[in-house]
């Protein structure tokens, strides 16, 4: 399968492994920001397959993880209501909030439904005018454009009875918090190949001028990521600091404009809490006031839900690359898929799902 069977090639594999180990003179600490790349790396063995001093930590490159709690909350608020059908990508159903999540509230009756596509949910809006549709909208730059979509088509076809909770954030944000933070550790960044496909990677330069960072945009079969890792490496060894673009069969610099003008248009940037990482400011996207009549938070008056974040779950030091799921003392003990404390261990692309599926009973 062209473009993808040569990214997962194991002689290929081991020549970008060596290729890493020759140039590596020092210790670097290397953070891939997407949970995609986090589950490849996992999966593969790509972190053990390099030198020891080559540290791979894991970032908050995984929506559904830093959702915080307080939106998980206002979701099952809503979705309590008579007469509301709530929808929801499937990812999200069972994100633990304060009491309860999206899925123990379907099985005692609500009328939550998973969907593919918020379009699904224009839809259901009007085959079903007696109901109130409410779309969950959660993600980076990557999905906001789709739901930006729906907005948009709600607005042209006047329907007065959908709305979208909207929960998405902004990835160069997090990065340069993740920079500014006093305990850091990060030295160089795999940026997401799927995010700069919508957003180009244009913002990224300065964050790496500014910290003296290199940022490798990467797609994510282990040759990608590989890659990337070496680009890394060599621009560390150098002392050099730039943005490279290994994804260029997906990524430009620019990206999609016509999907950055509907977000220009329908969103608005706003300062965004992050699960287990607190305030980060211009960090997240909502509706801009044009569309305020299909804002879920100010219809259903749930804009002033803020439950305090769980204190056993660990997540927040995980997201910032501190420590690793393994080192967190709840992680295959307390913390499981089936009981999970937070986000991590249940969203698909999260650090603690890979290493519970892939991991588990080893030591790292």
């Amino acid at each position: 399968m062209k473009f993808v069977n040569e990214y997962r090639d194991p002689e290929t594999v081991k020549k970008w492994a060596q290729a890493i180990a020759d140039i590596t003179t020092q210790p670097w600490t290397i953070m891939e920001v997407c949970g995609g790349q986090t589950h490849s790396i996992i999966k593969h063995g790509l972190d053990q397959l390099l030198p020891e001093n080559i540290n791979l930590v894991h970032g908050p490159g995984c929506p559904v993880c830093v959702t915080p709690i307080a939106y998980i909350d206002k979701a099952l608020a809503i979705a309590q209501q008579d007469n509301v059908i709530f929808c929801s990508f499937g990812d999200m159903l069972r994100v633990p909030g304060s009491q309860d999540d999206l899925l123990s509230l379907k099985s005692q009756g609500a009328d939550i439904r998973i969907i593919y596509s918020p379009l699904e949910a224009l839809n259901l809006a009007e085959d079903n005018p007696s109901k109130q549709i409410v779309f969950f909208a959660v993600g980076f730059e990557t999905t906001a454009p789709t739901c930006a979509l729906a907005i948009y088509q709600a607005k042209q076809r006047a329907l007065t009875n959908f709305y979208m909770l909207v929960c998405h954030v902004r990835v160069p944000p997090v990065m340069q918090a993740l920079l500014d933070a006093p305990d850091n550790t990060v030295q160089g960044f795999l940026g997401a190949g799927h995010v700069c496909s919508i957003m180009g990677y244009h913002e990224y330069h300065a964050i790496s001028e500014q910290y003296k960072t290199p940022i490798a945009i990467t797609g994510f079969e282990p040759v990608d990521i590989l890659q990337g890792i070496y680009q890394c490496i060599q621009q560390l060894e150098a002392e050099t600091y730039r943005v490279d673009n290994q994804f260029k069969r997906v990524v430009t610099e620019q990206g999609n404009v016509t999907a950055q003008q509907l977000m220009q248009q329908v969103y608005i940037i706003v300062d965004r809490q992050w699960r287990g990482m607190g305030n980060i400011v211009d960090s997240g996207l909502a509706l801009s006031p044009e569309y305020d009549a299909w804002n879920a938070e100010k219809y259903f008056s749930v804009a002033d839900i803020q439950p305090d974040e769980p204190k056993a779950c660990r997540s927040g030091e995980i997201l910032k690359g501190l420590i690793k799921p393994v080192q967190c003392p709840e992680f295959n003990t307390t913390c499981t898929p089936e009981h999970p404390l937070g986000a991590t261990m249940v969203s698909s692309e999260g650090a603690c799902a890979a290493y519970y599926r892939y991991r588990r009973y080893q030591n790292d």
